[in-house]
């Protein structure tokens, strides 16, 4: 009988800080797809966006962990933080691949990431090698991709938030409860990150 390699779902993001709709669409993916486990992975820095608004690479795990709990379906990932910068996923999914051989690893994205990825490197290999699950972003066409046969598009439930409307918010004195987990939101008043 041949070993069956667990399914593992790879969710990238600056995580800036995390918040519940990520949270939401990574249970998502995690619960009510082929999925073994969801790894919400923290990258360092995104060849894509400027560096100067996120907090430091700690920080930022820290939160992911504090969010995730004992949940088992999910993990918090800092693989990108040893890898050369800036971080491109072709390479931590080929460090992975070498890592977790009993492993394979699909990429969660959102539709909005599918329009562009014909700009990411090897973008063509990623197509070629992964699978992609994609959650649909209100307002963002995903593009000739979505026909790809390793594309496999989700209803997951999305929310209009983003990590920047919670560190303005932050910054000008408004609360975020309920805008991230709880422990998460308790971690913020009493650390003073993103103020």
């Amino acid at each position: 009988m041949t070993h069956q390699a667990e399914k593992i779902g790879l969710f990238f993001g600056s995580f800036n800080p995390v918040h519940v709709g990520h949270m939401i669409i990574a249970n998502y993916m995690a619960t009510r797809t082929p999925l073994k486990q969801v790894w919400l992975v923290v990258s360092p820095q995104n060849p894509l966006k400027p560096r100067n608004s996120l907090a430091r690479d700690h920080d930022r795990l820290h939160l992911v962990r504090l969010a995730i709990g004992d949940n088992l379906h999910l993990r918090a990932s800092d693989i990108e933080f040893g890898l050369p910068k800036p971080s491109y996923t072709i390479n931590t999914l080929i460090y992975l691949a070498e890592k977790y051989p009993d492993k394979r690893f699909t990429l969660i994205m959102g539709s909005d990431n599918l329009a562009t990825l014909h700009k990411w490197k090897n973008y063509d290999i990623l197509l070629r090698d992964y699978e992609i699950y994609v959650y649909q972003r209100p307002g963002y066409e995903p593009g000739e991709f979505l026909a790809h046969p390793n594309v496999h598009s989700f209803d997951a439930p999305l929310m209009h938030l983003s990590a920047s409307y919670i560190r303005d918010c932050i910054r000008d004195g408004h609360s975020v409860q309920y805008l991230v987990p709880d422990v998460v939101f308790q971690y913020l008043e009493s650390s003073g990150l993103y103020r």
